[in-house]
């Protein structure tokens, strides 16, 4: 691998971050400045954190940008369940981009496994 664009679960992080801007702008107005924001935000981390780690020369650097990806990914799914309860977003908006976070933490998890092996951790 050449490129933090070739992981896949980088791409599918890009496409996460791309549904996730076009389900919040269904939000109400007045929460652009407060669940919208912090939605964008946490779904951005996630790819830039995967690339962010990738551009390092260590591979403790890696294991921990990762985790922070997985980090902002699980704030991402809990601020995404408030928007459910609050009825911001329908069922079937929130278990679409859900069921690809789960894709994506279950492939993040598995990366951090493999690297942190080669730390003998």
């Amino acid at each position: 691998m050449r490129h933090y664009r070739d992981l896949v679960v980088w791409q599918k992080s890009m496409v996460l971050v791309t549904n996730v801007y076009s389900i919040t702008r269904l939000l109400p107005k007045e929460e652009l400045y407060g669940l919208v924001s912090q939605i964008r935000r946490s779904a951005v981390s996630i790819p830039s954190n995967i690339a962010e780690g990738y551009g390092r020369y260590s591979t403790n650097d890696y294991v921990r940008f990762l985790q922070i990806a997985i980090g902002s990914l699980y704030e991402l799914q809990t601020q995404l369940e408030i928007c459910l309860n609050l009825g911001y977003l329908s069922k079937e908006h929130f278990e679409k981009i859900y069921e690809q976070s789960r894709e994506i933490e279950r492939m993040l998890s598995s990366l951090i496994k493999k690297v942190g092996n080669c730390l003998g951790t």
